[in-house]
């Protein structure tokens, strides 16, 4: 129920007093017991990765399958509201928002480190390979899977129910809506306000593992313009001033901050990536995004399936569950977030638009950045200085300033290193602020202008929990809750599919009764 009166006021009170019960208890236990959590984090990821390996990788390949099947369907024609319904944002600013929101920092993060990983050594190729120009595209091939189609499925299915559930049908813009076909009017009960908590809970985890990989550059950014410290209590001092920043920005809108930082996003990744198209190995990178490209999209079908089975019991652990496995519950995390966000900005566009907008645009951005600053990365390292290998395998966060500092740019190089850290630190800031803004509509059953007290508390909060888990042990800590998180909150992701397929089909089907009903008007005689 919403609370009328006081801090909950126009809440739904005892489902925010649950969330944030959850969010104290977990940073009490952080700061008081900071090795403990840490192990036991990494044992709950280490036992879900075990015994969910497969399950994760069978159901994000399924949840592609599920959205192309929608997008070459007869349902794709339907509306996300009503048939008059003009979209609210134009094409620029809808994939402003919709790269922002779903890669952002972690695409900035990894987008020269995992290549180079990749490119010393995986299950995929021979041991004798490593570090060749074989290697360099089975890297990006890697690599392209894990930013690719299957993250932006997995974010179509979620992004898809809420639009439909909450402008088609007319409900709470809210994970409890799209259960509907299933519970009915009990989605305003127990069970809609448990399936709303898992998604504060995922989407507060998802966050604080993206701030923390994106501070913890930052701070190798600054360190490497400004000589400042690197270390724990400075990626904290950043945290704060950055979550401080995202609070102002939601506490305006999604109209105003969140949709103007959006498009800075853009153009500043524009502007970095004519960078290091002019600067960097022009012609390589061109051929390398047509030759890597086609063979990501070769090898997806096996790749979606591979689950390492021929290691035996080694093929639980290890590479697929630190790279495969990790991205996916990271994905899957985020989903409420990045889906819930995505269906606030995407009103008034069809299905089909929906998912060719959703699942291909950004897709084809990410990978055009991944070969643009991964190619680079690899041509310096195979015929060029050399030296991004050693820089990834001492500093993962060193790898984007090693490769700027390589490129013969001469002073553009410290001005481009500029650019990067402050492009990391706006898509700290627009991560924030959108995760705010869907914690805030969740906690207020749909309201999309939720109170602005409870903007500041969950801006400041989820920066919050991002500074505890730095604490109680660093990207290994952030990586586990994001596959802790992801475990539940993918059940209800099964039902959401079950459940938008009965709600458009319904749907569908009324459309088709009321034209069949109208032409039948129309054909009848006229009588005065």
């Amino acid at each position: 129920m919403r609370a009328e009166s006081g801090i909950f006021k126009g809440l739904n009170a005892p489902m925010t007093m649950v969330s944030l019960g959850i969010v104290i208890v977990f940073l009490l236990f952080g700061v008081l017991a900071p090795e403990y959590s840490a192990d036991l984090f990494g044992r709950l990821s280490g036992a879900i990765i075990s015994g969910f390996k497969w399950y994760y990788i069978l159901i994000v390949a399924g949840f592609l399958v599920f959205a192309l099947y929608l997008l070459f369907s007869r349902l794709g024609d339907l509306k996300l509201g009503d048939d008059d319904q003009e979209p609210e944002f134009g094409y620029f600013a809808w994939f402003s928002m919709l790269f922002g929101a779903g890669m952002g920092i972690g695409l900035v993060f990894w987008s020269i480190a995992e290549p180079m990983f990749h490119f010393q050594g995986n299950p995929l190729m021979p041991e004798e390979a490593a570090g060749t120009a074989a290697a360099a595209q089975v890297a990006m091939r890697i690599t392209y899977f894990h930013w690719g189609l299957h993250p932006w499925a997995i974010y179509v299915i979620v992004g898809l129910s809420l639009a439909f559930f909450s402008y088609r049908r007319k409900l709470p813009l809210s994970i409890r809506s799209v259960l509907y076909p299933i519970l009915g009017e009990r989605i305003y009960g127990f069970w809609g306000n448990a399936a709303d908590v898992l998604a504060v809970f995922g989407t507060v985890f998802g966050i604080a593992t993206s701030l923390g990989f994106g501070v913890v550059q930052m701070n190798t950014g600054l360190n490497q313009l400004f000589g400042m410290p690197i270390g724990t209590g400075y990626q904290i001092l950043l945290i704060a001033i950055v979550s401080a920043i995202a609070t102002v920005s939601v506490v305006s809108g999604v109209g105003k901050g969140v949709r103007i930082l959006s498009e800075l996003n853009l153009w500043l990744s524009i502007a970095i990536l004519a960078f290091f198209l002019f600067f960097g190995p022009t012609s390589y990178l061109l051929n390398l995004f047509v030759q890597a490209l086609g063979d990501y999209l070769l090898n997806i079908v096996p790749l979606s399936f591979w689950t390492n089975a021929g290691a035996g019991p080694a093929g639980t652990a290890g590479w697929q569950a630190s790279w495969t496995a990790f991205y996916w519950g990271w994905w899957i995390s985020w989903a409420p977030f990045v889906g819930m966000f995505i269906a606030r900005i995407s009103r008034g566009r069809t299905v089909r638009e929906f998912i060719l907008g959703v699942l291909l645009v950004p897709t084809l951005l990410a990978i055009f950045w991944l070969t643009v600053f991964g190619g680079t990365a690899l041509y310096i390292e195979l015929w060029d200085v050399g030296g991004i290998v050693e820089a990834v395998n001492e500093d993962v966060t060193l790898a984007l300033y090693q490769t700027i500092g390589a490129m013969d740019a001469g002073a553009m190089s410290v001005l481009f290193a500029g650019v990067a850290t402050l492009l990391i630190a706006t898509y700290f800031i627009t991560s924030s602020d959108s995760g705010t803004l869907v914690i805030t509509t969740l906690l207020s059953l749909g309201d999309m202008e939720p109170p602005t007290i409870h903007r500041v508390i969950w801006g400041l909060g989820e920066g919050l929990v991002a500074a505890v888990l730095l604490l109680s042990g660093g990207l290994a800590a952030l990586q586990s809750a994001a596959i802790i998180a992801a475990l539940p909150f993918s059940v209800i992701m099964l039902f959401m599919c079950w459940g938008l397929v009965r709600g458009l089909s319904e749907e569908y089907e009324l459309m088709n009764r009321v034209e069949r009903e109208r032409e039948r008007q129309e054909r009848q005689p006229w009588q005065p």
